[in-house]
């Protein structure tokens, strides 16, 4: 029977300097010559995540923590927000003088000219500062936002109940669909796929991949995970800059015991 391996980016596919480990390169390529399905769960959109794809031979990703889901190239499903909604929370996030960006699949822009939030958050993803558009929620589907906020959470969480707030920076929310998660969108992708949840595996470190990590036949934390992310694992491995993806497929016995990198 068929396997499938999803693994997030940032903590997970990528070390804390956002490089590609070539241990973690070397051990995806080995998954896929064994016949194993590889592919992308993340909270990025798919335009960040293109290089990366290209490097690892994948053609499958759940991107904006579920709201955009492709197989082999095929669009499966989008779930675009409300854009009532996200103007609602605008309003909000101006009064209290925080910054917002907005993504489709192509590309970021935000409402804030020179936010130090915006700068230093996207900063941490390599990213340079984005396109200034208040206007481009209003002007494309948008499949997740993000407000840049370390405080006023519970007011923005009790205020907007129709969507999700996940924090995956000190300085910034994501902010997705009500129950929208990477968990749903690997659930359409086995469907199509056709195989059942047991022999899906998954890989994270952050708080976006909680669901995932519970929902899957066996969800893998990484060494450097959350803490409380490690308690819905059904196992960890090392820390992302300890071999952790290699020694985590060892583990799981989709990769052999004797598998070794070549430097």
């Amino acid at each position: 029977m068929s396997k499938i391996v999803f693994f997030d980016i940032d903590g997970t596919l990528l070390d804390e300097e956002k490089n590609l480990p070539s241990s973690t390169k070397q051990a995806i390529h080995t998954l896929q010559q064994n016949g194993v399905y590889t592919a992308i769960a993340t909270g990025r959109a798919p335009f960040m995540v293109t290089p990366l794809l290209e490097q690892l031979n994948m053609q499958s990703y759940v991107s904006f923590n579920g709201q955009y889901v492709v197989f082999e190239d095929e669009l499966l499903s989008e779930t675009p927000l409300n854009q009532d909604i996200l103007k609602e929370i605008e309003c909000t996030a101006v009064e209290h003088g925080h910054a917002m960006a907005y993504m489709n699949d192509q590309t970021l822009k935000t409402n804030a000219k020179d936010s130090e939030r915006v700068r230093k958050a996207l900063g941490s993803l390599k990213m340079t500062y984005p396109e200034v558009d208040p206007e481009f929620y209003k002007k494309s589907n948008i499949y997740q936002a993000l407000l840049f906020t370390k405080e006023n959470e519970a007011e923005y969480l009790s205020a907007f109940q129709e969507v999700d707030f996940i924090r995956w920076h000190e300085l910034s929310l994501d902010i997705v669909p009500k129950g929208g998660s990477k968990a749903k969108g690997i659930h359409q992708m086995i469907e199509r796929l056709g195989f059942k949840m047991e022999d899906v595996y998954a890989f994270g470190d952050g708080l976006n991949d909680i669901e995932m990590l519970q929902e899957v036949g066996m969800g893998i934390a990484m060494g450097n995970a959350h803490e409380s992310v490690k308690k819905h694992a059904d196992f960890v491995t090392t820390h992302v800059n300890e071999h952790g993806i290699v020694n985590g497929l060892k583990e799981v016995g989709l990769l052999d015991s004797s598998f070794q990198t070549i430097r």
